[in-house]
């Protein structure tokens, strides 16, 4: 897949494409659902399939103080858009100056040029250009001035797919109905939204060195990308994706983990953390490397002990629910 990062790296006579617009955070089953349409479209016509994204998200831009947290990190979004299968992905800078074009400015200038579109996919509600002036009216219209289809898609949700037992009460599939779910610490029902289990990734950095004390020596993840989900313990898997790149069959490049997010009451911990202890491992030195956190399943909430020897029993019945629910056994 290509990835761009700016409309001057499209290559000459890039098109015919078939281009999508949207931004796609999360990528979950609904975007993917849309954007597998769209690749068998662009197959269909001898085309290439694209979709164009925005970084920052527009409403950081806008309103940065109401701005919705971010699901994925734009490494993760370009990962799981890959997944989809397109040919390639435009991340457009978004700023003041983009938004103020004229709906015809962006047309001309991004889908009618380099990326050369012969179709255009947009959903029912599509509005684009200077204070979002641009509806679906108004991409047909232009489409027909510049010589390209627009082809309109409806949302997918759970209802389109009742019978594989989503989550029920929700119709439609969406990035803030995934960021509910994880404020509840609902990871597996976000997963059945996002098609896989929701991850975060950091720089593994040094911490009090507590865990290892006690017997369990966690990587403490530093600059976290990706929506932290609430406080509790999870089971879930850390992946080293540096060493995946350099040595694709090592044994060490996913590992279970049993996962922290809080800020260790216990010890009157004030800094909001996730720490992932790698199952039955106490030789890995992961500092200053970056990892992948994924969440597979809900534990327990934190909670406050009173004293390390509650706490320590906790953390081998945590270790050991983790264990099994990894391995596929009774939790």
């Amino acid at each position: 897949m290509h990835l761009w990062t700016d409309l001057s790296q499209v290559p000459a006579g890039f098109g015919p494409s078939v281009v999508t617009i949207g931004n796609f955070d999360g990528v979950h089953r609904g975007h993917a659902e849309v954007l597998g349409r769209i690749v068998d479209l662009a197959r269909q016509d001898a085309a290439r399939s694209v979709a164009v994204t925005f970084h920052p998200h527009p409403a950081q831009v806008h309103r940065p103080g109401q701005a919705p947290e971010l699901l994925t990190g734009l490494v993760d979004r370009a990962e799981l858009l890959e997944a989809t299968g397109l040919d390639a992905v435009l991340v457009q800078e978004y700023t003041l100056d983009f938004a103020r074009q004229t709906p015809e400015e962006f047309v001309a200038r991004y889908l009618a040029g380099p990326l050369g579109a012969s179709t255009v996919v947009v959903g029912r509600d599509v509005r684009f250009g200077r204070d979002n002036s641009g509806d679906l009216r108004t991409m047909v219209e232009l489409g027909r001035h510049y010589g390209f289809d627009v082809v309109t898609v409806d949302d997918v949700g759970a209802a389109d797919h009742a019978e594989e037992g989503s989550t029920p009460g929700h119709d439609r599939w969406s990035s803030t109905y995934v960021r509910e779910l994880l404020q509840a610490g609902r990871v597996q029902d976000a997963a059945d939204v996002l098609g896989r289990s929701h991850r975060v990734r950091g720089t593994v950095v040094h911490g009090d060195a507590r865990g290892r004390e006690l017997g369990f020596p966690t990587a403490n993840l530093g600059d976290v990308v990706g929506m932290v989900p609430a406080d509790g313990v999870y089971a879930g898997w850390l992946s080293r994706p540096d060493l995946a790149h350099a040595a694709p069959d090592h044994a060490d490049i996913r590992l279970p983990a049993a996962i922290s997010v809080g800020t260790n009451p216990t010890f009157d911990g004030v800094e909001r953390r996730v720490e992932a202890y790698v199952l039955d491992r106490d030789d890995l030195d992961l500092y200053d490397e970056e990892v992948v956190v994924e969440l597979v399943e809900h534990l327990r909430p934190t909670v406050r002990f009173d004293g390390i020897e509650p706490l320590v029993e906790q953390m081998h019945e945590d270790v050991a629910r983790a264990r099994a629910i990894l391995s596929g056994g009774p939790s």
